[in-house]
This record gives C-alpha cells, structure tokens and sequence, in this order.
C-alpha cells in the first residue's frame, strides 16, 4: 500500500475510533459548548473533538514516517502540539485569548522556521540576509493569519473539519503528483483524520472539535502551504498555489474583518454570526447547505490551484486576481445579506 494511502486510512480509522471515547472523556469532565446569544447550536455540546484529531494525525505519522524526515516532522509537531495544547487551556478558560494570536501562534511558526521550514518568496527576489529575513517574516505572518482563519472558521457544524478536509486532499494530490513524499503523506494523514471527525462534526455534530482543534488544523494547513514545492508551477507564483487552496478561510476572514472594522469592532475579538455561513444560511440555505456551499466552494479553489500548473506567470497572477475582484463583489454582496450585528464590546472570539 502507497505511503499516502496508508497514513489517510490509519488517520481516518483513528480518528473515527478515537471520537467516540474523547466525546465520553469531554462528557465527563464537563467539558461541553453551552447554547449561548452568539451560538448556533440549541443543547450543549461536548468539546476536545480536537484531540482525537491530533492523536489520528500522530499515529499515522508514527506508522507511516521513518528516518531522517522526523527532523521537520518534529518541527511540524511541535508547533502543533504547542497550539493544540493552549486551544484546549483556551476551551477550559484556563487561558486569556489574546495568548493564542499574540504568543502561541508566532512561536508555532519560529517553531517551523527552527526545523527548516519556511516561504521561499523574497529569498529568490532578493538574494542574500535580507530576502531570508523577509521571508521569515512572511512564514510567522502566515502561519498567524492561517492559524486564526480556521480557529474562527468552526462556528458552524462541520465547516472547518470539512473544509480542513478539502484543502488537505487538494495538498495531498499536488505533493504527490510534484513528488514530494513526505508533503503528501503529512497532507494524507491531516486529510484522514478531518475526514473521519467530520462523521461525527457533521450536522446535528455530536462534538466540536473545540479551538484546540481548529487551530492545529489551521497549522498543519500553514505548514502543508509552506512545505510544498511545484516544479511545474513557475517559481514566482508558486506561492499562489497555497493561497487559492485555502481560500475559503481567507475569505471569511476578509469578510469578517472588513464587515466588523466598518462597523467599529475589532475583528478578532468580536465574535457574532456574521461570518459567511451565518449570512448564506440567512438568505434562505439554512444551516446544512451553507455549509455545503462552502465546501463547494473549497473545491472550486483547489481546482482553480491546478490550473496553475499549465498557466505562465502573468496568466496564473491574472486567474487569481480575477479570482480576487470576483471575492471582493462577493464580500460587497455578503456585506447586504441578513446578519446578527454585534454590540461594540471587546470580548472572545469564535
């Protein structure tokens, strides 16, 4: 059995397996998601979906990686054990948040910088101490703003653990087609183990997978866009390939930030039901197909990814810029949709 195939069916069996024991765990110790103004389910909820996800995610490492590729898999773990763990302290109220986005999410990404993972876009434009430092700074600035788009994307039943899944699988497809062995089984194992918390996230979810969980999704995403490596996409818009896959939580995240900051909120630390979900459910979707919308949506960007692979550069930066203007209409129009709107006050954020 291919390495890739063996890391997404021990993920997949893991996490489906793993779940139903956390769930009882989270139940036990009273670790559960209370209905609430800015929530959109109605009965409590367990937590720590998170952890099955992470121990399906390091057990199909452990089965299927071996020799000198743990070096920067230790990197990539433990960046992910570091925001997994301070996601779980912030799920029990044992953390103030601004200690996710202010200190854990840049160490995550120091911590990928240590084992040799990083961007590789200023360093070819400009040579030499200074293009490596900008690039260092471009791999912290990712790895936060990926980190904290899916930690505010799991406000809906299934969308971040779904939309986790389709970047993974679109991960997986490019690093196996480029070659890379060890970027496509990371991509296997993450997509896996998504995949199999999904069944039990999907809605009416049985259990959320609580921040700890979205952030380690949206870290091992940051460092899946950072590992990748294209040999048939020009070198100067590789860096594209990433930002298309992950587009979704990009835009949710660009919609809530310009929606809140006209609205004289700051974006991350006021949560409401106004991101993309809640607006499209509003108009008419409900719950159920906004959120399968955006995996449509999911699956939309991955496809627009590929076709950078037969683009020069000029046309790929024109097929994203296009992708760009229509995101900005889209966020125009999203802006008129129905919504809950949030009173001016400075609290967590979903």
């Amino acid at each position: 059995m291919p390495n890739e195939m063996m890391a997404f069916t021990v993920a997949l069996i893991a996490a489906v397996s793993l779940t139903f024991p956390v769930r009882r765990l989270a139940l036990y110790w009273g670790m559960v998601d209370l209905p609430g103004p800015r929530k959109v389910h109605a009965t409590p909820v367990p937590l720590l979906g998170g952890v099955a996800i992470y121990l399906a995610f390091l057990l199909a490492l452990v089965v299927t990686t071996h020799g000198p590729t743990w070096t920067q898999i230790f990197g990539i773990l433990g960046g992910a054990t570091l925001v997994a763990v301070v996601g779980f302290l912030d799920d029990s109220g044992l953390l103030h948040h601004q200690l996710k986005l202010f200190v854990a999410m840049p160490l995550a990404g120091l911590l990928l910088l240590a084992s040799g993972i990083r961007a590789q876009v200023f360093v070819e434009l400009i040579p030499g101490p200074r293009g490596a430092f900008l690039d260092g700074c471009l791999t912290i600035l990712w790895v936060v703003g990926i980190t904290a788009a899916f930690s505010i994307l799991d406000h809906m039943d299934g969308l971040c653990a779904g939309i986790a899944a389709i970047a993974a699988a679109s991960f997986a497809l490019f690093a196996f087609i480029s070659g890379q062995v060890l970027v496509s089984t990371l991509a296997a194992a993450t997509f896996g183990a998504a995949l199999g918390f999904l069944g039990w996230n999907f809605k009416p979810a049985k259990i959320f997978m609580g921040d700890g969980g979205a952030m380690l999704l949206g870290f091992l995403m940051d460092a899946l866009g950072l590992k990748l490596r294209l040999p048939s996409v020009q070198s100067s818009a590789q860096w594209l390939v990433p930002v298309l896959v992950l587009g979704v939580p990009i835009f949710d995240t660009t919609l809530i930030s310009i929606s809140r900051s006209r609205r004289g909120l700051l974006p991350f630390t006021s949560p409401g039901k106004d991101h993309t979900a809640h607006r499209l459910a509003n108009l008419g979707l409900g719950q159920k197909h906004a959120v399968l919308t955006l995996y449509a949506l999911g699956v939309l960007f991955g496809e627009s990814a590929f076709l950078l692979r037969s683009f020069s550069s000029p046309k790929g930066y024109a097929l994203a810029g296009s992708i760009a203007l229509l995101g900005f209409i889209a966020i125009l129009r999203l802006e008129k949709a129905p919504y809950e709107h949030q009173q001016i006050l400075n609290k967590r954020a979903t």
